[in-house]
């Protein structure tokens, strides 16, 4: 499975850098000079390979110059460029209560009764934290729940499962 891990907002400058969006929890490893990349145009299935010349954070995005993009002309080209990882490929975590995302979707969410509640369609990264969004079994509405292990006691990979404990009101549709 393919995971993305930037991705090309628009060229910057005009010397060839990019402006990517970080989409990756370790964007020092994933962009550090010499990695190679794998990158998907949009709305295409080709991958192209690069190698990372320089990376530096900029306005909390990352500036970075790819060997053989030299100008504004090659950088504007690659504008909407995914850059990907296979999930094969990702170490296992080290931290027993830490996940990939792609780990998370698809999970069954249930109270800690047993009730299903739905199924992880997402995981949502914001300035206040990760939220779990859930596809809700009984009328596909979609649910937000915190990522937070008040909420959130029991994450079982092999059980595919997600346990949750609510307070009052989370769960109500309006």
């Amino acid at each position: 499975m393919e995971l993305v891990v930037g991705r090309v907002a628009k060229s910057h400058g005009v010397r060839g850098e990019l402006v990517v969006e970080v989409r990756t929890d370790d964007p020092d490893a994933r962009f550090a000079p010499g990695v190679r990349l794998r990158g998907r145009a949009a709305r295409s299935n080709e991958v192209r390979e690069f190698t990372v010349e320089s990376a530096r954070e900029h306005s909390g995005r990352l500036l970075v110059q790819l060997v053989g993009v030299s100008d504004r002309t090659a950088a504007d080209a690659l504008r909407g460029t995914l850059f990907v990882v296979d999930s094969a490929d990702l170490p296992p975590s080290e931290d027993p209560d830490e996940y990939y995302d792609h780990e998370l979707e698809g999970l069954t969410v249930q109270l800690t009764d047993g009730t299903v509640v739905g199924e992880v369609t997402e995981v949502l990264h914001s300035a206040a934290g990760e939220l779990l969004s859930v596809r809700a079994a009984d009328d596909g509405r979609e649910i937000l729940i915190p990522f937070v292990t008040a909420i959130v006691p029991t994450v079982s990979l092999t059980d595919h499962l997600v346990v949750i404990d609510p307070p009052e009101g989370l769960l109500d549709p309006e």
